[in-house]
């Protein structure tokens, strides 16, 4: 379900008109639906109801911190990837010992604040990151728990640059070797093994490569259960979600979809009956899959312009707001708040303000007639958008607001011209 219709001709998320919102907090400005996250995170939580499981919400994919709490009042861990997500997560109220620490080049002092607050396991990538932090775990005194991220070998279908199960990719241990390495780390005075954790990609759409992945790892899963008494099996992330769909004419739904993605049950039907074969709590790290079509980016027409046959609507959000088109060439699809009245289309490139040709949210898109001061909604913004954001071009970082029934909030100020130079000093020589 998406929390996002069409109602008296407005556009709302919940029970709230988009427009109002954005009258009060300006635009760009990122909105999220709590409804659509907690029916995602518990929809998923039902599905895998039959095993003992935890679910580790993926911070990565949008780390404010009003949701980061909502994930964490639902019960929810967390997936991290650096030292400051896990001071986020404490700073929601998430518990550090629910927290599983992945990333490929860990510095000391991340490995140390981990330790020290008790994450319930640090996920190695590397034969050389173990030695590290069975290192520092003796400077320390301590056992560190630790799981090692295995590289399957496995095509996930997805865009190059987000995937990372095969041995193309930076990521993991290879399988092939992975029993080696957790016979040198059972020698390890201060390395203690609690599991196995492996992700192959993210926006993933079909359930072949997750089930295969899943089979090719099993046996080593069991074979390191009966060895070393494994606690967990972190099968990661990476259920794709739809970014591509259509205005449903007179239905007041937007979301139409014309590209599926799998459901929820799908994919677990997909991989339930090999892990319950395993007996051992599972682990789920989904970003995407729980935040992406919880949020939307509203953003303003600021000019129409005419270029030869091309016609351009010049936006107040660029790239640095969201990156995802420029990056990837993806798709979101972009409605205005207020309904079409009229079914006449026309054929425009959606861009923004900042100097880069690759600053574009749509190219050649078929839209309804636009007019300037328009106020739009690039949909399925809440996962990899604001995360991603940047100061380029010296632009203030957008607004966040958060919508749960018929309430709205703000939950991150708009950057101001002196949170740009905050923290710049001048030299003291």
């Amino acid at each position: 379900m998406h929390s996002f219709h069409y109602r008296d001709s407005k556009l709302h998320c919940e029970d709230v008109d988009l427009g109002r919102v954005a009258q009060e907090f300006g635009t760009p400005l990122y909105i999220y639906s709590a409804g659509t996250i907690l029916d995602h995170y518990r929809r998923l939580d039902s599905a895998l109801a039959s095993l003992d499981h935890l679910i580790c919400y993926a911070v990565k994919a949008n780390s404010n911190r009003a949701i980061l709490k909502l994930f964490a009042d639902a019960g929810a861990g967390f997936d991290i990837v650096s030292a400051g997500e896990l001071f986020r997560v404490r700073a929601a109220g998430g518990l550090p010992d629910r927290c599983t620490f992945a990333g490929v080049g860990k510095s000391r002092e991340e490995i140390e604040y981990a330790l020290d607050q008790g994450v319930y396991s640090l996920n190695v990538e590397s034969e050389a990151e173990l030695d590290y932090i069975n290192q520092i775990a003796g400077a320390k005194n301590l056992r560190a728990p630790i799981a090692l991220r295995l590289n399957p070998d496995v095509d996930p279908h997805t865009h190059e640059y987000i995937s990372t199960g095969s041995h193309e990719n930076k990521f993991g241990i290879a399988l092939e070797h992975a029993a080696a390495v957790y016979e040198r780390a059972a020698t390890m005075s201060n390395i203690r093994i609690v599991g196995v954790q492996m992700h192959i990609g993210s926006q993933i759409t079909e359930t072949e490569p997750f089930a295969e992945a899943i089979r090719k790892v099993s046996p080593l899963v069991s074979e390191l259960k009966a060895k070393y008494g494994i606690e967990f099996f972190s099968i990661g992330g990476g259920l794709g979600i739809v970014y591509e769909s259509s205005l449903a004419s007179g239905s007041g739904d937007w979301w139409q979809a014309s590209k599926t993605a799998l459901s929820i049950q799908q994919y677990i039907n997909a991989i339930l009956p090999e892990l319950r074969e395993l007996k051992l709590k599972i682990l789920l790290e989904p970003g995407r899959l729980l935040a992406g079509n919880a949020g939307v980016l509203l953003t303003r027409v600021r000019y129409l312009k005419q270029s030869g046959q091309k016609k351009f609507a010049i936006v107040d959000a660029g790239m640095n707001d969201l990156i995802r088109p420029a990056l990837y060439h993806s798709y979101h699809e972009i409605v205005p708040v207020d309904e079409p009245r009229s079914s006449a289309r026309e054929k425009i490139d959606v861009v923004g303000p900042v100097c880069e040709s690759a600053d574009f949210f749509a190219l050649d898109r078929e839209m309804p007639e636009l007019q300037e001061g328009d106020l739009l909604a690039i949909m399925s913004a809440g996962a990899y958008g604001f995360v991603m954001a940047s100061n380029y071009n010296s632009r203030p970082l957008p607004a966040e607001a958060f919508v749960h029934g018929n309430k709205f909030a703000l939950i991150r100020q708009r950057q101001t011209f002196e949170d740009l130079i905050r923290g710049e000093v001048g030299p003291t020589f």
